[in-house]
């Protein structure tokens, strides 16, 4: 968070310490809607970004996510080179028992209201299946299904980008980018997750791997070979990567106290609770930070390529 800002400063004071351009916000009796969307800058072009459903605590806690989410994707879309700016979408609701068709279409004629201003896609708590009923109301996302002329899940190409982070980051850090007999934790083995832990594991590294959903944790050690373990034993581990692919925030003052990680590479967004102070800790303590915008960006630029009608075999050049 900005030094100047806080979750108790007025909305208005938020935008201008983020240095945002434009906050909507969404609600519909009907479907239940209640969302934010943050367009942090347009200056290289319309504001993409995915949309997250999360059952947050509070509003502000939505906002906040929605704040630093967006200023993310501006970062990610001007690194990566692309004709994009920063936004982001979040919904407040449990996506397990909350999402309906006609929630996601609510949402999705908000976005139209936006005329081309923000462009969205999947992100935590949302899928292809979903933004194809956006798709019924807009034609301002991405990640639409193959079959209906999309790119598909971009998730693939998300763990792609992390993956390749790893090794540079080893290589790096070690002389060399092999991965086997490395040890690397994989926090959060969701859609982007899981396709790491399958790379990963190709290369034999061995991976460790959390979860709160323990279905999922059971399938995916199962699949791969992969060792479950606790989440709150996670930071006390003696290994060589921690790869966050869930909730921000993950890398704090507390965290980085018990981390005995030589490499922090992962697809989450916002890794770092307090941007300046948990850098100067990280590197006080030797820890090498792959910034998240900079190796989780292959999601973005499949969607990027679908908008501009690339092929997958020009999306993984770019």
């Amino acid at each position: 968070m900005p030094a100047n800002s806080s979750s108790d400063s007025s909305i208005l004071e938020q935008l201008s310490a983020y240095g945002h351009k434009k906050l909507v916000f969404c609600n519909d009796a009907d479907s239940g809607l209640k969302a934010i969307i943050a367009i942090h800058d347009t200056t290289l072009g319309p504001a993409l970004g995915g949309t997250r459903m999360w059952s947050y605590s509070t509003e502000a806690e939505a906002l906040q996510d929605a704040l630093r989410l967006s200023r993310g994707m501006t970062y990610k879309s001007a690194i990566t080179g692309l004709n994009l700016g920063g936004g982001k979408g979040v919904i407040i609701g449990d996506s397990r028992k909350d999402k309906t068709e006609s929630l996601m279409r609510s949402y999705g004629r908000f976005i139209k209201n936006l005329n081309g201003e923000f462009i969205t896609a999947e992100e935590m708590g949302t899928n292809t299946r979903d933004m194809e009923y956006i798709r019924m109301e807009t034609n301002h996302v991405t990640g639409v299904p193959e079959s209906l002329g999309g790119a598909g899940n971009p998730a693939p190409f998300t763990a792609q980008g992390v993956y390749l982070g790893i090794k540079a980051s080893v290589k790096e850090v070690f002389g060399t980018d092999m991965l086997a007999g490395r040890t690397i934790v994989v926090q959060g083995i969701g859609n982007v997750g899981e396709h790491l832990v399958a790379l990963l594991r190709k290369e034999n590294a061995e991976v460790l791997i959390s979860d709160i959903n323990q279905e999922q944790l059971t399938y995916v050690a199962r699949k791969y070979k992969a060792k479950p373990i606790d989440a709150d034993k996670i930071f006390g581990l003696d290994a060589d990567v921690y790869a966050p692919c869930a909730m921000g925030a993950t890398v704090n003052n507390k965290t980085i106290e018990r981390m005995k990680f030589a490499i922090i590479a992962g697809s989450a967004n916002n890794q770092l609770k307090d941007e300046v102070l948990d850098s100067e800790l990280l590197m006080k303590k030797g820890i090498l930070f792959a910034p998240d915008y900079l190796i989780n960006a292959g999601g973005l630029i499949s969607c990027y390529s679908e908008l501009t009608g690339f092929g997958k075999k020009r999306t993984v050049q770019l």
